[in-house]
């Protein structure tokens, strides 16, 4: 689930958006075809991602497009979202930009990154004014190259003037990056949870969606869970 909340209080062309990104699967959640009882039903732990407000079209990526080699790759694959969020603060049209890697109160003496399990939650916040968009990535875990995203235009953040505010979920779909070679989710060797380092397996294919894959091309699919 995701809800944005515009905290401005009144008519505004400038507001501040806190964020949330809540895990809403369950134990449940994933339905596999694995022989072993712990992989049969499993929930869909979320990854660390990047964030960009903007005023331009596509920051990150276009469907239907090869990636752009600007680190979607690291977050689709192995949720690393380090080298995107630095790439975003380089661009034109992007007023704010930043990653989400900490789940809210994670109880360590040194909050580090971690994925989100079900019922923990990402937050972030930031200013936009009238024109701006949203857009970010985090990573569908048990998958080859998944990932959560709005479209590649991004959630208008202002509707006849006012600021929005709410739940946005139903802005928010699976894609498929195109970049590595897909195994069924929750069971496939050279995923994140299952792979012995980053980038086990390539694709040279485009983002698309994952009903209409590609030879790498980021392309939407129908959801697998709600998140």
């Amino acid at each position: 689930m995701c809800s944005i909340t515009d905290n401005s209080g009144t008519k505004a062309t400038k507001a501040t958006y806190p964020v949330r990104i809540e895990n809403v699967s369950t134990a449940m959640t994933l339905e596999t075809t694995a022989v072993a009882d712990e992989l049969k039903e499993q929930p869909v732990p979320l990854s660390p991602g990047a964030f960009a407000v903007h005023n331009g079209k596509a920051p990150i990526f276009t469907s239907d497009e090869p990636e752009r080699d600007n680190g979607l790759e690291e977050v689709a694959e192995d949720g690393i979202p380090t080298r995107l969020a630095k790439w975003l603060a380089e661009q034109n049209g992007v007023s704010q930009s930043g990653a989400f890697t900490t789940p809210v109160g994670m109880d360590a003496p040194t909050p580090a990154p971690a994925p989100l399990t079900p019922g923990s939650a990402y937050e972030f916040e930031f200013e936009a004014k009238s024109g701006d968009r949203l857009s970010f990535v985090t990573m569908f875990v048990p998958s080859n190259d998944l990932f959560y995203s709005p479209d590649e235009i991004g959630i208008d953040l202002f509707t006849r003037g006012e600021p929005i505010d709410g739940d946005v979920t139903d802005r928010i779909g699976l894609w498929d990056a195109g970049t590595e070679i897909n195994e069924e989710p929750g069971v496939g060797g050279h995923q994140p949870q299952r792979q012995r380092g980053p980038g086990s397996i390539s694709s040279n294919a485009s983002l698309s969606s994952r009903s209409a894959r590609s030879t790498a091309t980021p392309t939407r699919t129908p959801p697998m869970s709600s998140m």
